[in-house]
């Protein structure tokens, strides 16, 4: 059933558990063995009208929370992580955009027009020369002051565009102008019409290989209202970066949940096979459900606080501007991304050689190579070597 504008938590959530069972599963050894895009899941997405549900019902989306969306990442990453990734990462563009632009005409009508064609959105912030350095960009926004102001062209050369070539439009980082600084950035949408991208290199690793995510370089031009007027600073510390780390820490807790229900799984079959016994890897797998609660609890303690937070009236300038909450929120992605490969490489020292094969149904093979990238999406070093700096500024608790 489609969502609607009146579809409730409970209602979307249903939706995307089917979609991840039915379609997500069936599909998501191929989707890694052959490092493919999970279409047949993206389009169920869609089918659905998932891809529009945190727009508001005002702009004809169905209205949903973070914490839902959150819900979903999970849902969809117990079973294709791939899916849930691009899903997430699509739905942190589309935030973005719902908090930072939906007050122009423009938008307004680009976020309807993504309700009713539910058009796929990719980020584009690599960029050979700054890497994975989100914020600071080499490329800039070239606008012809004297000639034609109303329009502009834009050429990045990005190390990796996730689901690039399968994306309807770009959601691009680039320096205001040609003058400004690198970490003086804008942010604009490109329509798919509107750019080329020309494929650098392949995507052949070890895990997450259905996002699908080579180096691209993008030669783009649109109009001037769609550079976002809010500088991409004020966007990513308030939206981007917290959302990505929190829907992420979505995915990555269904990556674990899906390795901790086959160890629960194999530990229950070993005690049927011995009837009035507890098996002895029983111990490992209460140790192991700990581990998954501690991780829960965090990601949430920290999804209730950014949402309140985020509904406030002062956001943009309030604690979620502040050094003390970006400390906090690098350290739940730290935490998670580093949580998540101690929970698989311990189901599958319960599972053992059946955990080891790649054809057994207990098999850790892609959950372990999914759940190690978790520490390199936005480097843990290069977060840590942030958070060392605020300490060195920041007052003791």
């Amino acid at each position: 059933m489609p969502a609607s504008t009146s579809a409730s938590a409970s209602t979307l959530i249903a939706q995307a558990k089917s979609i991840a069972k039915e379609i997500a599963a069936t599909h998501a050894d191929a989707v890694d063995k052959d490092s493919r895009f999970p279409q047949e899941a993206i389009t169920a997405l869609k089918d659905a009208q998932l891809l529009s549900a945190y727009i508001p019902a005002s702009l004809g989306g169905a209205g949903a929370s973070l914490s839902t969306l959150v819900e979903i990442c999970e849902a969809l990453g117990q079973h294709c992580s791939a899916t849930a990734m691009v899903f997430a990462m699509h739905q942190i563009q589309v935030i973005t955009l719902v908090r930072h632009a939906s007050d122009h005409p423009w938008y307004q009508q680009y976020l309807r027009d993504l309700v009713t064609h539910q058009y796929l959105i990719a980020s584009v912030t690599s960029e050979v020369g700054v890497g994975g350095e989100m914020r600071r960009s080499s490329c800039h926004v070239q606008q012809d002051d004297k000639q034609n102001s109303t329009q502009f062209k834009l050429v990045k050369n990005a190390t990796t565009i996730s689901y690039g070539a399968q994306a309807d439009d770009l959601l691009v980082t680039a320096r205001r102008s040609e003058d400004a600084a690198n970490n003086d950035q804008s942010l604009i949408l490109v329509r798919k019409a509107d750019y080329s991208l020309e494929q650098k290199g392949e995507w052949d690793t070890m895990g997450m290989r259905g996002t699908c995510s080579p180096p691209f370089l993008l030669s783009a031009s649109g109009v001037a209202e769609q550079i976002i007027a809010t500088p991409f600073a004020d966007m990513s510390s308030v939206t981007v970066v917290p959302v990505s780390h929190l829907l992420w820490s979505g995915i990555w807790q269904g990556i674990a949940a899906a390795a901790v229900n086959k160890a629960r799984a194999f530990v229950r079959a070993q005690a049927r096979a011995n009837p009035g016994t507890t098996p002895p890897t029983a111990l490992r797998l209460a140790e192991l459900v700990c581990t998954l609660q501690t991780m829960r609890t965090s990601v949430q303690a920290c999804l209730i606080e950014y949402e309140q937070l985020a509904a406030a009236p002062d956001a943009a300038q309030g604690i979620l501007s502040s050094m003390p909450y970006a400390l906090k929120i690098n350290n739940l992605k730290v935490e998670t991304s580093q949580i998540l490969p101690q929970i698989v490489g311990k189901a599958l020292l319960i599972c053992g050689i059946l955990g080891y094969k790649n054809d057994s149904k207990f098999s850790m093979s892609r959950h372990l190579r999914d759940a190690h990238s978790a520490a390199l999406m936005v480097g843990n070093d290069r977060i840590l070597a942030t958070n060392a700096n605020l300490l060195l500024i920041l007052k003791d608790d």
